[in-house]
């Protein structure tokens, strides 16, 4: 069922902090937001000043989301998750790109810390797309492993994946892999033109309107399958009928413990600073609910595929 936009409310959801523990990374995506300028800039945080941070944020927030960067090639990180679990955080979730994970050790000692819930990224159906597009050889096979190994030990994935120009036409696909993983819920990710995204802006960035229709029959597919399914970054004029599945409607509201900043209410900034609205927008029945494109796709390509819808 749709939901209409007209009648969506607002949803009381717990507080959530995104604790970016640095930026060190065994990947090397083309389209990575953080970007290695970000990388080479600022270290990684240690270990006590983490605790402090997971400390100070306990005081605001109830979820708690490790990432990087890549979180799992770090010594300490069954020590933080077990010091988060300590302090009563009710949801412990790595972003990772889930390679670590395909050994089980190290997987067995993250939980036992206290993980409840993983986010690993997959961005292509297969070895050769996904591997290209993070830079790195047998990225696709570990992850792959991770995943299952995380499913065999009933612990909730969550799949993202960032929709680039290589693969946006395989989403389809990538649906049916998601659905054969028995994954909780995967979530396509329109890529976000900063950090490397930006320096490779024309090889990774594919037009929304070439975009939407493979969108659609990767929802589709998991539909048919039971698979909770959701979009983030594409604006509700190219969802006809799918409104429902953009994450916008449920995502949390979220503090981000950055580099050497915190960004309090990354709703706010993401619909003040980090999207942008249109001509079109204007006369369009989802203009209060929509938050638009990011706001570098427009900068670069215009309104002329965004249609108000009436």
């Amino acid at each position: 069922m749709t939901r209409s936009t007209a009648s969506a409310q607002p949803q009381a959801r717990p507080a959530r902090v995104d604790i970016k523990l640095g930026f060190s990374c065994n990947n090397h995506c083309q389209f990575c937001v953080q970007g290695p300028a970000k990388r080479a800039e600022y270290g990684d945080k240690d270990t006590a000043e983490l605790r402090t941070i997971l400390k100070e944020a306990r005081q605001h927030c109830d979820q708690v989301v490790l990432t990087g960067g890549e979180v799992t090639i770090r010594r300490d990180l069954p020590e933080l998750v077990a010091y988060a679990h300590q302090l009563g955080f009710s949801v412990i979730q790595l972003q990772t790109n889930g390679r670590v994970l395909s050994n089980q050790r190290a997987l067995d000692r993250l939980i036992t810390a206290g993980v409840t819930e993983i986010s690993p990224a997959i961005h292509g159906p297969d070895s050769a797309t996904h591997d290209a597009l993070t830079g790195s050889r047998g990225s696709f096979k570990q992850t792959v492993k991770g995943v299952q190994n995380a499913r065999a030990m009933g612990i909730p994935v969550l799949i993202n994946s960032v929709i680039t120009r290589a693969n946006h036409r395989l989403l389809p696909r990538m649906a049916a892999l998601f659905v054969a993983l028995k994954v909780n819920q995967f979530q396509m990710a329109f890529v976000h033109p900063l950090g490397a995204a930006a320096d490779n802006f024309d090889d990774v960035v594919p037009r929304l309107s070439a975009t939407a229709p493979y969108v659609h029959k990767a929802l589709a597919i998991a539909n048919l399958a039971g698979l909770r399914a959701m979009t983030e970054g594409i604006p509700l004029c190219f969802l006809p009928g799918l409104e429902h599945h953009a994450a916008e409607w449920i995502i949390p509201d979220t503090r981000i413990v950055d580099a050497a900043w915190t960004i309090d209410d990354y709703t706010a900034l993401r619909r003040s600073q980090g999207k942008a609205k249109g001509p079109p927008c204007a006369a369009c029945r989802h203009n209060e609910a929509c938050e638009g494109p990011w706001k570098e796709y427009p900068e670069r390509f215009g309104w002329d595929e965004f249609v108000a819808v009436s």
